[in-house]
């Protein structure tokens, strides 16, 4: 099933009674809000006069519940995840710690095909060429050494928004730069929810390994999730004449992002739920019960099956 999004960026006191998240707006002439706590997937808190209790805190992180809080500038800057809603998570601990270098170069090596394949189908849904990345796509190898992602990359950017577009991809670059941004930290949140609730520490990536980085396997296992949000930017992009600000609309927009429809394992399923697939399988490579991660695709040709 999948979880609800509630993003709040009104002041408001939050708490818990009855098992339900129960929203009051002390400054608003509105009744309060009541939400059953093992329906909501991710809360995100956009106001500085936000007051959430620890009892709540608690309950959502016992239903695997992640909460975001934004900075002044109103984007996502931490995560809050639970630990230990897995029965296994210790020895699944172990089990990251102690893969070989050539299971976890192996494992990239699917995630970057995986990436590649997906913006190489987006790419081709606009009705751009697409062939050269199909076939660096087939061509990645362990590790990938010749780091085709990076070229890939380079051609996807270069065509996504049109080659007169002149669009960078940079953090702190110009429009859409912020719309990826946003969508990106909502996956990379999405992701991290997905893989503590498989017992995976979210820190320990099989190719990311930056020391002040917490969440270096999300980084991971994003990747090929990434061009889902890019299609969904595309799709605000046409919908909205003005996106150099992220309102509220637009907000809501990408929030979207944990239910968009995507196809895994020959089946069509919301973004959220096909994460779940994603992060068990990759659990149970680590493990040596499979081989292969079960990734998302546009179409079921690009379904990766296990072995």
């Amino acid at each position: 099933m999948i979880k609800r999004t509630i993003f709040i960026s009104n002041p408001t006191n939050i708490f818990k009674k009855n098992n339900q998240l129960i929203l009051d707006f002390p400054d608003r002439d509105k009744d309060s809000v009541s939400i059953p706590i093992e329906d909501i997937g991710i809360l995100i808190l956009d106001n500085y006069n936000i007051k959430l209790t620890l009892a709540l805190i608690t309950a959502l992180q016992s239903n695997n519940a992640v909460i975001i809080n934004c900075d002044e500038k109103h984007l996502p800057q931490g995560v809050m995840l639970p630990f230990w809603t897995h029965s296994n998570f210790t020895e699944r601990l172990w089990m990251q710690m102690e893969a070989s270098e050539p299971l976890k170069k192996n494992l990239w090596q699917q995630t970057v095909a995986a990436k590649i394949t997906n913006q190489a189908y987006l790419l081709n849904m606009l009705d751009v060429e697409c062939g050269n990345m199909l076939s660096w796509s087939k061509k990645v190898k362990s590790g990938d050494p010749e780091n085709l992602e990076a070229r890939a990359a380079s051609w996807y950017w270069e065509h996504l928004f049109g080659e007169d577009s002149g669009f960078r991809r940079k953090r702190f670059g110009e429009a859409p730069n912020n719309l990826l941004n946003y969508g990106y930290a909502i996956l990379r949140a999405v992701v991290a929810r997905s893989l503590v609730g498989s017992g995976l520490l979210p820190a320990l990536g099989i190719h990311h390994s930056n020391r002040a980085n917490a969440f270096c396997l999300a980084d991971d296992v994003m990747e090929p999730y990434r061009p889902f949000v890019d299609q969904l930017v595309l799709e605000i992009m046409d919908a909205h004449e003005e996106f150099e600000d992220l309102t509220p609309s637009i907000k809501k927009e990408l929030l979207q992002i944990p239910a968009i429809t995507v196809t895994i394992n020959h089946n069509k399923s919301p973004l959220m739920v096909a994460l779940q697939q994603t992060t068990a399988s990759l659990a149970a490579c680590l493990n040596g019960e499979i081989k292969r991660i079960k990734y998302p695709g546009f179409y079921e040709s690009n379904d990766n099956d296990d072995e």
